[in-house]
């Protein structure tokens, strides 16, 4: 079983930086793909990034360009670095396995 927690939300300006966090309990954790979503009020959740086990990336075009994602296995870390935010990206932001999730974190950007 593996237990995510995430960490590092909070209120920026517009044109801010934040560094997501999560944690992944279970030794497993270096087999899966791992992805950040997020949920905005009234909206679905939208995939934000994912990286592969070997550290492939990939990122939703919204943002691409401004956002890092990142992982360390040997400490069962996952990392989002969001650059440049924009009010748009103000969500609960989620760490998932595809079959775990987090609890989640709020990202708020004020315009």
């Amino acid at each position: 079983q593996v237990q995510l927690v995430e960490s590092g939300g909070g209120l920026v300006q517009a044109g801010g930086s934040l560094r997501l966090s999560c944690a992944a309990s279970g030794n497993i954790f270096r087999f899966y793909t791992m992805a950040w979503y997020r949920q905005a009020p009234g909206k679905q959740r939208e995939s934000v990034a994912s990286i592969t086990r070997s550290g492939t990336p990939n990122y939703a075009d919204s943002v691409k360009d401004r956002f890092t994602i990142s992982r360390d296995n040997a400490i069962n870390m996952i990392y989002l670095q969001m650059n440049s935010l924009k009010p748009e990206d103000t969500a609960v932001y989620y760490c998932t396995s595809g079959v775990h999730w987090g609890q989640g974190t709020q990202v708020t950007v004020s315009s």
